[in-house]
C-alpha cells in the first residue's frame, strides 16, 4: 500500500498524521495518505507567495510551455490516470478515461489562454480633460490561490483550478476532496517534470473544517476557488472578506420535455445525463417536466433505456453504474426516497441497495416540496412529471434554491426563447441536457448554485486584477 505525504515548496514532507484510503466498491485500504495541519498549510501559503514573487515576472510563453508539457506528459499516462480515479472514485473506468481526455484538453485550453491575456484601450480623449493622454488597462496575477476541490471530477475539476492559476501567473494551495486526493497528488511530480518552479504548486491533503480557515483568511491568500456544498460556500464567503472567490456549489437540474419531441432520439441522452457516474454530477438531470402527450411514452422508454444500463466494478469495460463515493451518502439517498414515497411518490424502477450499490431510481408523482426535488440529490435518482403549458413547467424550474444548469428540448423556436429569456440559471440548453460542458465554456451558477464561472479563459479573469494605466504627454 503506497503512503503519500504533502506536496510543498516542490519536495514531499512527512505529515504529522496519516490516514488509510479506501476504495468506495471494494472497501479495501489502498493507500495512506497525509493529513495536513494548519500549521502545514500555513507552510504551503507562504512558500506559494514566496514562489509567485518570482513566478509572476515569468513570461506568459514559458507558462504557456509548462502548461502544454503537462499535456503532453498526461496524454503519456493518461490510462494510470483513469485507473486512479476508477480506485478511488468507483467511477466507471469508461467515464475514467472520458474524464482524462477533457483533462487534458482543459490544461491544453489554459496553456493557450496563457498567451492570450489582452487589456484595452480606454479612448482618454472622449471625456474633456482627457487630451494628450492615453489610457488603457492591462491584467495581472493576484498571489496565492486556495484551490479546494470535489471528489467526483477529481483529475478535471482540479484542472479548471490548476491551469487557470498557472496560466494567469499566480501561484496555488491545493485541498482535494477527503475521498479523491491521489488524483491530485498524482499531479505533483508531472508538473515538477513540465517544468514548473519549486512551490507554484502546492498539494496538501486533509480535512476542510481544519484547513478551511487558514487556506481562506491567510492574508497572502488573494483568490479562492471552491466547489462544493452551498453550506460550505457560504462560510467561505464569510470568512473571504475582500479577497476574490469564486463558489461552484449545488444544483437540482432540471430538463423540459416539450410535445412534438421524438423521444426515442434523446433518450441515450436523457438517461446518461441522469445516471452517468450514479447521479454524482452538479448538472446530473434531477428533475424532468415532459409534455403530458408524451409523458406515458417517455416515461416507458425511460425505464426501458434504464434497465439496460451495467451495474459492477469500475473496472469492467461495460459498467455503467457503480458503488455511491460513501455509505452515509447512500443512507441519505434511501431517506429521500422515503420521504418522497410518504409524501405520495410513486418509485417506478429501481431504488434498490445492495452493498454500497444503488440501482437508478426513476419516481414520479413527486410533491414539489420533496428533498427529492428542492435538494441536490447527487445520486442516481431523477423525478418525472408532466405539464400542459411551457410557462407551468419554467415556473417549476425557476421554484428552487438553486439555479444552476437546465435543459429545454423544444421545436418550437417561441418557446426555446421563452426557456432562454424566463429560466433562472446560469446556463440554458436549448435541445440538450443541463449536464452538457465544455471546459473551454462559461460555467456557473446564480442563486444558491454560486458566483463566478469557471472555464478557463472566464476563471483566469477571475484570478487576475485589471490594473489601468495612463500616459500623459506635453503636446509642445
Amino acid at each position: 500500500m503506497d503512503k503519500w505525504h504533502l506536496w510543498i515548496n516542490g519536495k514531499w514532507e512527512e505529515a504529522e498524521k496519516y490516514e488509510p484510503l479506501h476504495a468506495p466498491h471494494t472497501g479495501e485500504e489502498i493507500a495512506l495518505i497525509a493529513q495536513a495541519t494548519p500549521e502545514d498549510a500555513k507552510k504551503a501559503i507562504e512558500g506559494a507567495h514566496g514562489a509567485f514573487q518570482e513566478f509572476k515576472r515569468l513570461p506568459a510563453h514559458e507558462r504557456s510551455r509548462i502548461l502544454l508539457k503537462a499535456t503532453q506528459l498526461l496524454e503519456q499516462r493518461k490510462e494510470e490516470a483513469a485507473r486512479i480515479i476508477a480506485t478511488e472514485a468507483a467511477k466507471p473506468i469508461k467515464a475514467a478515461r472520458t474524464e482524462i481526455v477533457r483533462t487534458i484538453q482543459t490544461y491544453q485550453f489554459a496553456g493557450e489562454e496563457a498567451k492570450r491575456i489582452y487589456g484595452e484601450r480606454i479612448p482618454m480623449d472622449a471625456a474633456i480633460g482627457g487630451e494628450n493622454r492615453v489610457g488603457f488597462t492591462m491584467r495581472v496575477p493576484q498571489g496565492v490561490v486556495s484551490a479546494i476541490t470535489p471528489f467526483n471530477f477529481p483529475f478535471n475539476l482540479v484542472a479548471h483550478k490548476v491551469g487557470p492559476a498557472i496560466a494567469a501567473g499566480n501561484a496555488i494551495v491545493l485541498k482535494p476532496a477527503e475521498k479523491t486526493p491521489l488524483s491530485s497528488l498524482f499531479l505533483a511530480e508531472l508538473f515538477q517534470e513540465a517544468g514548473l518552479p519549486a512551490g507554484v504548486l502546492n498539494i496538501i491533503p486533509g480535512l476542510g473544517p481544519e484547513l478551511g480557515p487558514i487556506l481562506e483568511t491567510h492574508p497572502y491568500v488573494k483568490n479562492i476557488t471552491f466547489t462544493g456544498s452551498p453550506k460550505v460556500g457560504k462560510e467561505i464567503r464569510k470568512l473571504a472578506e475582500f479577497r476574490k472567490v469564486t463558489l461552484e456549489l449545488g444544483s437540482n437540474s432540471a430538463l423540459i420535455v416539450d410535445e412534438g419531441i421524438d423521444v426515442d432520439s434523446i433518450m441515450d441522452r436523457v438517461v446518461e445525463g441522469a445516471f452517468s457516474y450514479n447521479g454524482q454530477v452538479c448538472i446530473s438531470i434531477q428533475r424532468i417536466y415532459v409534455h403530458h402527450s408524451l409523458y406515458e411514452t417517455f416515461l416507458e422508454r425511460m425505464i426501458a433505456r434504464t434497465k439496460q444500463l451495467v451495474i459492477g466494478s469500475p473496472f469492467d469495460e461495460n459498467t455503467d453504474i457503480t458503488a455511491v463515493i460513501t455509505k452515509d451518502s447512500l443512507e441519505r439517498l434511501a431517506t429521500w426516497i422515503s420521504e418522497a414515497v410518504g409524501l405520495g411518490a410513486k418509485v417506478v424502477y429501481g431504488g434498490d441497495v445492495d452493498g454500497q450499490i444503488m440501482t437508478p431510481a426513476i419516481l414520479t408523482d413527486v410533491l414539489h416540496q420533496a428533498k427529492v426535488i428542492q435538494e441536490e440529490v447527487f445520486g442516481p435518482i431523477v423525478s418525472v412529471m408532466p405539464f400542459e403549458h411551457i410557462e407551468d413547467a419554467i415556473r417549476l424550474v425557476n421554484d428552487s434554491r438553486y439555479g444552476l444548469n437546465a435543459g429545454a428540448y423544444t421545436r418550437d423556436i417561441n418557446r426555446a426563447f421563452a426557456c432562454v429569456n424566463q429560466i433562472e440559471t446560469g446556463g440554458v440548453l436549448i435541445n440538450d441536457i443541463p449536464t452538457f460542458r465544455l471546459d473551454h465554456m462559461p460555467y456557473g451558477g446564480i442563486k444558491d448554485s454560486g458566483t463566478g464561472r469557471e472555464g478557463v479563459r472566464f476563471a483566469m479573469m477571475d484570478m487576475m486584477e485589471e490594473k489601468f494605466v495612463s500616459f500623459h504627454w506635453d503636446s509642445k
